[in-house]
């Protein structure tokens, strides 16, 4: 494991998975200036790393984020505030882009900016007492880190409008009822763990399947049906004339793990 930039991320890399951690726990992990640029670059590095298959986004210590970094926010009010130079954006659209699939490791917290950090990561592991949710609605704010318009896309309009629109914490057995989480662990201790079974789960998979599987399904809701589906013929005729292709099959035939190189 190793500091990125500043040392408020650190990363891991073990086989196939890459952990990021969220490295601020004396401050409840949260986000300021010099965090969201070494999240970027940890980002960065993951996705252009081609052993790695899957990343998650975890926190160090008892807690996951407890989202923005409160005096940052509140100097954004002032008149002769300065533009931030990494926003939460900036991060989320770079999730949404990367190849690389993701598991996030909810404990103790995931709120507001945080819990909008993890919207465009593929799966979410909680546990069973964390608080979650977006309360921006209760500080004169919104939550306008991608919520209003990732919430509705995965969980549907309505159940979306009662989370944003009433600012409470979200219960996470009805998190996952709704789908908007995939696990919930009773012991905050075993979140990490679950996340990393997860991710290490999915990156026994063929790393080009993947990929494609992830580009298709995030575009899913952004095009007409006919061209989604011209899209998913081009990336299916390409994905055919791979090596990981031939691989599968013959493992599957000889009865064996498949070996896949992503090529």
């Amino acid at each position: 494991m190793r500091n990125i930039g500043s040392g408020n991320v650190q990363l891991d890399v073990t086989g196939n998975r890459a952990d990021v951690i969220l490295n601020r726990p004396q401050k409840k992990n949260a986000m300021n200036q010099s965090l969201l640029w070494d999240l970027r670059a940890a980002l960065e590095e993951v996705e252009a790393d081609d052993d790695v298959r899957v990343m998650t986004l975890l926190g160090k210590g008892d807690i996951f984020s407890a989202g923005m970094d409160l005096e940052m926010m509140k100097k954004r009010g002032e008149e002769d505030a300065p533009d931030l130079e990494m926003s939460l954006d900036d991060i989320t659209h770079f999730i949404d882009d990367m190849d690389t699939p993701s598991v996030a490791g909810i404990k103790g917290a995931a709120i507001a900016g945080s819990f909008e950090l993890v919207l465009p990561v593929d799966f979410r592991v909680i546990d069973a007492d964390a608080k979650y949710g977006v309360v921006e609605v209760k500080l004169g704010l919104f939550p306008s880190g991608g919520t209003t318009q990732r919430l509705p896309r995965l969980i549907g309009l309505s159940k979306a409008k009662e989370f944003v629109l009433t600012g409470e914490y979200i219960d996470p057995a009805e998190a996952e009822d709704c789908g908007l989480v995939h696990e919930v662990v009773d012991d905050p201790a075993d979140v990490d763990d679950a996340a990393r079974d997860w991710a290490d789960q999915i990156a026994k998979n063929a790393p080009l399947g993947l990929k494609y599987s992830r580009q298709l399904l995030n575009n899913a809701f952004d095009m007409p049906l006919e061209q989604g589906l011209e899209f998913e013929d081009q990336l299916g005729d390409r994905l055919v004339l791979t090596d990981d292709y031939d691989e599968g099959f013959e493992a599957r035939i000889e009865g064996r793990e498949p070996e896949f190189k992503g090529k």
